[in-house]
Formats: structure tokens, sequence, C-alpha cells
């Protein structure tokens, strides 16, 4: 499946589905695939699965399920059960660092130099770390739990590759997500994806990205996606402040049809939230916007995804520097159906039957304090998407190249003339009926 195709449904495993000791957790989420399926997402993406010592990015073993979720043979089952239901399946895949209870470090923690593991880190024995092992070691950004991986080590490439092997081979997935794919060594990251393409030539690479130039990671040498953090913050940002100017900037210097714009026809990953930001059902100061940011998450270009729980409203935030509360666990009778549920639904079903939101262009149309309307267009389909998250109507002024059209979202006709009204609180996802292409 093409990462246009996609809408992407979010789990933390290693919260969402346990309660901390050994379990066969993974298994439930084969009980969540009709309310999935229902929410009309076709991707799964899994936060961290590989064995580790406590939240998931700390890894202990590369080759196996954590304990905490089942065994391999438990993977293999859930995800069968997904790909039968149409469901890809991608991995959380944390290649920067390791968590000290990793087999080759634990080796040189007792042999020291004597290890044939030493040079698969950055040691150096003149030193000392804060957990008083007799050398020091390079962590990950001041976190001395997560130990950075000499990825120039062909050793260290090799175990890896073999490790992602097995989690293609033998347990089915269809695709990645590289953590901190930021700061990812380059050259094992083209390793890996010349490695995983020569087994699943439509093998998805999503990467971890917070800032910087998209395209040093999205290009046809490496991955096929990265993390729309510009637009993530633009989004909550935007509907707090009654601005859709910022927004509005952003998808403009990122899509729009200027030549200078920057990543016109790359599938970005979009989010409201996920594992590591405040849940949107709490960033929004108006809940009454929930369905509005969810609307734009979808018909703007790049590729949506939803948190687990964040489709029925869920509220989390970070408290005293914990993500705890942004994974809760969940159990099949918690899976809630709800007015916003339904709402995301028929917006997956929309987008689902659109090429132009999984491919058209952007254009800006109209953009007021409260109001963006913005057009998607392919060959064969023309959308506008039109949102007023103000309490009263408004009516914007454009060329809508259409006299009437029909909002996908409710079904009901729209007249053009005399301008679009849009009413507060509102968006809508219109086909136009009648379409004048140059």
């Amino acid at each position: 499946m093409k990462m246009n195709e996609l809408m992407i449904y979010q789990v933390f495993p290693l919260r969402a589905l346990t309660d901390g000791q050994p379990s066969h957790g993974i298994l439930e989420m084969i009980d969540w695939i009709p309310h999935i399926k229902k929410l009309g997402m076709n991707a799964v993406y899994f936060s961290p699965v590989f064995s580790s010592s406590d939240h998931g990015y700390d890894t202990k073993d590369y080759q196996k399920i954590d304990e905490r979720l089942g065994t391999n043979g438990d993977f293999k089952k859930m995800c069968d059960a997904m790909h039968e239901e149409g469901i890809q399946v991608i991995l959380d895949g944390v290649f920067n660092h390791v968590g000290r209870e990793f087999f080759a470090f634990e080796d040189v923690r007792e042999k020291k130099w004597d290890s044939p593991y030493k040079d698969w880190f950055y040691i150096n024995f003149d030193g000392n770390s804060c957990y008083d092992d007799g050398f020091w070691y390079e962590g990950w950004e001041g976190h001395f739990e997560l130990v950075k991986l000499n990825l120039d080590n062909e050793q260290v490439r090799n175990y890896l590759l073999e490790s992602v092997g097995i989690w293609i081979d033998k347990l089915g997935i269809d695709g990645l997500r590289l953590d901190v794919a930021y700061m990812l060594n380059r050259n094992f990251m083209k390793v890996l994806v010349d490695f995983v393409h020569s087994k699943k030539p439509e093998f998805l690479m999503i990467g971890e990205m917070l800032h910087g130039d998209y395209t040093q990671l999205v290009n046809p040498e490496l991955l096929d996606s990265v993390t729309n953090y510009e637009c993530y913050k633009g989004l909550y940002s935007s509907f707090n402040t009654h601005n859709m100017h910022e927004i509005g900037y952003s998808l403009n210097r990122q899509f729009g049809p200027e030549e200078w714009t920057l990543y016109k026809g790359l599938p970005l990953y979009n989010f409201v939230d996920n594992h590591d930001v405040e849940r949107i059902a709490s960033q929004l100061e108006d809940k009454e916007h929930l369905p509005l940011i969810y609307a734009m998450e979808f018909a703007m270009p790049g590729v949506p995804g939803v948190y687990y729980g964040s489709e029925w409203g869920m509220e989390g935030k970070k408290e005293q520097g914990s993500d705890d509360s942004l994974r809760p666990r969940i159990h099949k009778e918690d899976l809630v159906e709800n007015e916003l549920t339904n709402y995301i639904a028929q917006l997956a079903k929309v987008r689902a039957g659109s090429p132009a939101l999984k491919y058209g262009d952007y254009l800006q149309l109209a953009i007021a304090p409260d109001v963006l309307v913005f057009q998607r267009r392919t060959n064969e389909d023309r959308i506008i998407f039109a949102m007023n998250c103000g309490d009263g109507e408004f009516t914007a002024h454009f060329d809508a190249q259409a006299g009437c059209g029909i909002d996908l979202i409710t079904g009901d006709s729209v007249d053009f003339g005399g301008g679009l009204t849009i009413q507060g609180k509102t968006a809508m996802i219109i086909r136009t009926e009648e379409v004048s292409l140059p």
C-alpha cells in the first residue's frame, strides 16, 4: 500500500495492552480490529514492541517481542489477523540507542576492555558513568539509561539488519517508523532502506522529524515520510488563538503552488497528538473544536494519524515530566464509539474515496482569523475544504470555479452563488459538481 493511501492508527502497546507483568497483551489488538475498521483506519503504527527494560525505547533484545506483550508467535497471530482485514502493521524502529540491559552492553559492563562488544558503543575507559560502570559512554541527549549505538560498526549493522529481517520474513510487518530519525546515522539509514526494500519493495519507511528540512530524509533514496511537527503545532495553536493565518502559512510554505514551496507531493505524516505530546482534547481550549481539527487534518496534504483514545476525546497532560498519563491502559470494553468517533470515521470514508485528498495539490482560496478555505485537486477530482471555528456564520468570497457541490461529510448540497456561507464551528469537505480545469 502506498504511503498516500494510509490512514494510521497509533497504539502505545507497552502501556495500552499490559499491566506491566508478563502477559499476552499483544493478542488484545485482535479485539480492537472491529473498532479500527469502523474508524476507517487501514494501518496500525505500534510504538516499541521489542523486548525492553521499561518504556520500549530502552531495548534489551531486537529479535523478540517484550515479554509483557507476549511471544513472537502471539505477534505473528495478531499481525496475520490485521492483514486479513486489510490493515498494515508498522513498528517503531529504535536503532539509535539501546537500554543498559541490552546483551552487548551488559557484556561490556562485565568484561570492560575484554568484551568483544566494546566497539558497539561510544566508550571511553578513562572516564566513568553516572552509574559507576568504570567507563564513560555516550547516551542519547544526556539520558544515560539510553546507550548510543555505534552504527558505523559493521557488526552492529549486521545484527540490526538480521533483526529487522526476522520481523519482516517471519512476523510479517509492513513498515517501520524510525525513532529520532532527525539524528540517526544517515549511512545506516540508507543501508536499512535498501535492505527492507530488497525484501518488500513497498515496505513503508517513516521517520521522526522534529525540525529542519524534511527533504533531507524524505526523498527517493531514503524515507517515504516524516512526522510533520510544524503543522502539528500550527493546528492546535491556530484554533486556540483563533488565528488560521498560522496553519495557513505552514500549509502554503509546505505545499502551496509557488515553485519555492518545500514539500509539494510529499506524503508527510500528520497528527494532532501522539505518545509524546499532550492529548488534543487537553490542548484545545474549546472542546467544540475537536471535530474541526480532525477535519482539517484529514483534508490537508499528507497522511492523517489518530492516536488511540483520542478518537473519543480522551484527555491527557504531561505530569511532572512523565508521559504515563498520555499512554493509558485500555481494555476492549473501554473502546468508545461516540459522536467524535463517528465523525472521524466519516472523514476517513471521505478521504478514502477522494483521489484529491490523497494525491491532490494545495491552493488556499480564502482565509480569516476563524476561517480557512483551500482546494485539493487532481485531474479527476476537486475538493474544497472550508472551516469556520468561530461562533457565528461567515461568508467567504473566492472563485469556486463551480456553481454548486456536495458536502461529503453531511451529504448536503452546497451553493457557491453569492459566496460560500460557513456556519459557526463547522467544517465542510465539498466535491464540486462543475469543474473548470486549466
